[in-house]
């Protein structure tokens, strides 16, 4: 079992102030697989108090430095790949080749994409006699979720280490054990004391101390738009700034010139992947009322292929949702699908071949859904997908559109200037055209009560950053 005593502030591994423990589940069994402190408020205080004494250096730090640094946890991050796999298959289920590819892998290539950003904050502007300057924002607060342990993470502290920020992370209590790991590469790169520092708790406690700090410059959190909104809030307070990355309902449209098929057949799959629990899924899948019955059939045989087993099983491609709580939210959605009268076409609300250790649930497709229905409409964050008939374009858009979400979204056409033409309409930050693979370079972000703010690449580095106008 791996059990953590200590949280990392100041470049030291500290004990901390009170004596409250987290049991970290392991979704594929049930059992106790890790125990990390639970912090409190005199946490915070030790851990933004180091933050703050760092960033009198390290805010000043040449990008030169800042990018060495980087590139050296670039490098430790890629030689340990497969141990951050086996880590976010243990706490979070995914199987483990999918867990090392998508976990591990994800994160090797955020952190080595921001190898040369540093040097963006040395770049000036001239406007008339006003020099235009980058500088940090200052000491972060980051709030992280369970559904990518190292992904979400490295999103925030790349760019906020390539500005010149320091920061305090509070992890997802159930996959802290990711987050630890991390701490200790962090540590082995030699980073200067207190630019970076780890505090596990409950978000009510710990996550809300760190939003209402003063000494904190900007609070950046991903998770739930109800998350969300008491965050923006409470950083309001001392008027901080704000990043949020939040939830999804995205929607693939499949036009009718497309490959009905094969468009639903990959959705059918892909909302499986990571078992739903991914804020960009397509979850809603729009297709052309006349071809309705051959994208059913299509989405069908996906996801009636997908095997479910434990993180650590042979063959397994898709493992449990991450928590009993998360396993009971899913599950009453599909009731509820069920009850609004939707077809269900495959799935439904028991375990999967009688697994009733774990916390599975079935790959579920409903077709004839409407969009005033709940599962329509509601982020669901678990492999449930839901087929939408439209008659004609521009009832589509409308559809995809009909949302108070807008993260991502995709466009399947057999004329590619269609289908780029349907994407401008979509009001999501980022749309998919013919299968156009994910972008860690490019910005991540959302429309409408998807979040505020930009994440990855270059663009990520605004979120850190404060312009000063110097008038010659």
């Amino acid at each position: 079992m791996n059990t953590q005593e200590k949280f990392y502030i100041g470049g030291q591994w500290v004990a901390p102030q009170g004596s409250d423990k987290i049991q970290v589940i392991d979704p594929s069994n049930e059992e106790i697989c890790g125990v990390v402190p639970s912090g409190n408020n005199q946490d915070v205080e030790a851990a933004v108090a180091a933050a703050k004494q760092a960033f009198k250096t390290w805010g000043q730090s040449p990008a030169a430095e800042r990018s060495e640094l980087i590139k050296k946890l670039s490098e430790k991050v890629t030689a340990n790949m497969q141990k951050i796999g086996e880590l976010c298959a243990l706490e979070l289920g995914t199987p483990l080749q999918t867990s090392v590819a998508v976990h591990g892998g994800m994160g090797v290539g955020v952190v080595s994409s921001y190898i040369d950003v540093p040097f963006e904050m040395e770049k000036e502007e001239q406007l008339g006699n006003s020099k235009v300057i980058k500088e940090p924002v200052g000491v972060c607060a980051f709030i992280t979720p369970w559904n990518f342990p190292l992904h979400q993470i490295v999103a925030k502290v790349m760019p906020a280490l390539a500005a010149g920020c320091t920061m305090v992370l509070k992890p997802s209590s159930d996959t802290p054990l990711t987050a630890y790991y991390f701490a200790e590469l962090m540590d082995e790169c030699g980073f200067p004391p207190g630019v970076f520092n780890l505090i596990t708790g409950p978000g009510r406690t710990v996550g809300e101390a760190m939003c209402t700090h003063a000494d904190v410059d900007l609070v950046s959190l991903t998770g739930s738009t109800e998350a969300g909104r008491r965050v923006a809030a409470l950083a309001a307070e001392t008027v901080k700034r704000v990043g949020l990355e939040l939830g999804g309902k995205s929607a693939s449209v499949v036009l009718d010139d497309a490959d009905v098929a094969k468009a639903a057949g990959i959705a059918g799959g892909s909302i499986c992947m990571n078992s739903g629990q991914v804020c960009a899924a397509l979850s809603r899948l729009i297709v052309p009322r006349a071809k309705h019955g051959e994208a059913v059939a299509a989405a069908k045989a996906a996801a009636e292929s997908v095997t479910v087993g434990g993180a650590f099983e042979e063959g397994a491609t898709m493992g449990p949702v991450a928590s009993k709580a998360q396993r009971d939210t899913v599950v009453e959605y599909i009731q509820k699908g069920i009850d609004e009268g939707a077809t269900l076409v495959t799935g439904g609300t028991t375990p999967p071949d009688g697994r009733n250790t774990g916390y599975f649930v079935q790959p579920t497709i409903f077709s004839d859904v409407r969009t005033d229905m709940v599962i329509a409409q509601e982020e669901i964050f678990g492999p449930v997908l839901a087929i939408i008939p439209y008659d004609s374009e521009a009832e589509a858009v409308e559809i995809a559109n009909d949302s108070i979400f807008g993260l991502s979204g995709a466009v399947w056409s057999g004329d590619d200037a269609r289908a780029l033409k349907v994407a401008k309409q979509i009001r999501t930050g980022q749309v998919s055209v013919n299968g156009g693979a994910f972008n860690i370079a490019a910005p991540f972000g959302g429309y409408k009560q998807s979040g505020i703010g930009r994440e990855l690449g270059p663009h990520g580095l605004t979120e850190f950053t404060e312009i000063k106008s110097i008038q010659l």
